[in-house]
């Protein structure tokens, strides 16, 4: 017998050795690195991309539509890696990854850039989701939280070295090598997945018919209703015909999915997702998680920036420390989850973020960076305590065959939150703005003024009071997130004999 095969035996899976599954993880943490670096990577790339290409007008679309395409098919990629299992999954995604990097590498205007980045957020849903599926694959209940904090930690190495390597490669190479750079990180990748990856042999039975139809549906509906919540407010009044086109259709594409999904025998977004209690709170939590992060994630740079005078570099510090404590608390959670169970240690970590986030309006004006700092700091520390027991318990509580659908909807779900979010606060940040200015401008156009130099004091305090509203959104959606725990999650998770 093949020793890098799981076998099956009693009923009880083997998993592989030692050798086999350490070369598996650094397969995984190559795979999540290429999805992670991503968007970091190209963000301090775009003066040049667009200084080649043109069309600043739509720039943005290289990373709504990368975002988009994750999202939407997130639920898809979760369902076929319960029925044709997760190595084919991803090692397809991972191909389209690396494919659309390529093609991104020999884009000749700004539209096909944007074309072949959707491309790569095609093979970028099966990455995030069956990599996350995996590491609960291969690591018994009691060792998951060290594959998880080591996911983490590559998450957080590319936060922080993300933006250095792309200023290098756009200013001493070519901004193109920012995508060809993936090609030999993936194809390691896929030669360790397809070296070492085996997954155990199951009962045969007649192969489960695959709800493209479903599938479709899903990806419509999603693609329309985030593409309304990205681009409202941005590309078109929230109230205007474009926005609201756009909502009726995403509504209408929703009752599709609802009719499809019914009547499939097995759908892509199986109903059990919003009838398990476990599942449904841990879904509900995380999108809350989704929203909180857009505050600190997209306006803390700005405020480093406009209110305490940083440089881009310093303020770019003063977020990243967050990814500092984030995965060391993610792995000290399993000592406190084990005493006190998944949900008590969720409910502690996102408590305490909504103390930490209504503190942030209490800063000093102009304040010092200190501050600002430790307030990341310690907010990376309770969101690592709310994150992974709730991932970890989440994935616990189903068989093979149906975690890679949960852990999808967990993802899909933090996603979904995120977008909200930025298109919630975004609107947020701007109301306030306006109030302050008398109709002066938004966000980006204030900071802009700011760059230049022609801000006024009023300004600033405007910025400081926009982005203090920001943060006391960001603590409502911590709130809501606890007390989705309290009401609707079990006090102890249904967990599965491993």
């Amino acid at each position: 017998m093949d020793t890098a095969r799981p076998a099956i035996r009693d009923g009880v899976v083997r998993r592989p050795g030692t050798r086999q599954r350490a070369a598996v993880v650094a397969a995984l943490m190559l795979a999540m690195a290429l999805a992670a670096l991503d968007s970091t990577v190209v963000a301090t790339a775009v003066p040049q991309i667009v200084g080649d290409l043109g069309g600043f007008s739509v720039f943005s679309w290289l990373f709504s539509g990368y975002l988009l395409a994750v999202t939407v098919t997130l639920p898809v990629y979760g369902k076929l890696s319960d029925t044709f299992g997760r190595k084919p999954v991803l090692v397809a995604g991972a191909v389209v990854f690396l494919l659309g990097s390529l093609l991104c590498a020999f884009a000749w205007n700004m539209g096909a850039l944007i074309a072949f980045r959707i491309v790569q957020g095609l093979g970028g849903g099966a990455l995030q989701g069956t990599v996350q599926t995996l590491a609960a694959d291969l690591y018994p209940l009691k060792e998951r939280p060290k594959i998880q904090s080591k996911l983490s930690t590559v998450w957080a190495v590319s936060a922080i070295a993300g933006p250095g390597l792309g200023g290098v490669l756009a200013a001493y190479a070519d901004w193109r090598w920012i995508f060809l750079i993936n090609l030999p990180i993936g194809a390691v990748a896929l030669w360790l997945i397809v070296r070492h990856l085996h997954e155990p042999q199951r009962e045969t039975r007649p192969r489960a018919r695959v709800d493209w139809a479903g599938a479709l549906a899903v990806f419509a509906c999603g693609g329309v209703l985030l593409t309304a919540l990205v681009q409202g407010g941005v590309a078109w009044p929230w109230l205007s015909p474009p926005s609201v086109a756009l909502f009726a259709a995403g509504l209408a594409l929703a009752v599709v999915v609802v009719l499809v999904e019914r009547r499939a025998a097995e759908p892509i977004i199986p109903g059990w997702v919003w009838r398990r209690r476990t599942i449904a709170a841990v879904n509900l939590a995380l999108g809350g998680l989704g929203l909180l992060m857009v505050a600190p994630s997209v306006f803390l740079p700005t405020y480093a920036q406009s209110v305490l005078g940083l440089g881009p570099v310093a303020a770019g510090f003063v977020l990243s420390v967050w990814t500092l404590t984030w995965p060391i608390s993610a792995a000290v959670s399993q000592h406190v989850y084990r005493r006190i169970g998944f949900r008590n240690t969720a409910m502690l970590g996102i408590g305490a973020a909504t103390l930490i986030l209504l503190t942030f309006p209490l800063l000093p004006y102009p304040g010092a960076a200190w501050q600002p700092t430790l307030l990341m700091l310690t907010l990376g520390a309770a969101l690592g305590l709310f994150q992974l027991p709730l991932i970890v318990g989440v994935q616990s509580t189903v068989g093979w065959a149906e975690r890679g659908t949960t852990t999808a909807s967990v993802l899909f779900c933090r996603q979904t939150g995120q977008t909200i979010g930025a298109s919630l606060f975004g609107a947020v940040a701007n109301g306030v703005l306006a109030a302050r200015l008398g109709g002066a401008g938004d966000l980006d156009s204030v900071t802009r003024a700011w760059e230049a130099g022609r801000a006024p004091e009023a300004v600033r305090h405007a910025i400081a009071d926009a982005v203090h509203a920001v943060y006391v959104g960001a603590a409502c959606a911590a709130a809501l997130a606890f007390l989705v725990l309290l009401f609707v999650a079990p006090r102890r998770f249904p967990v599965l004999t491993d």
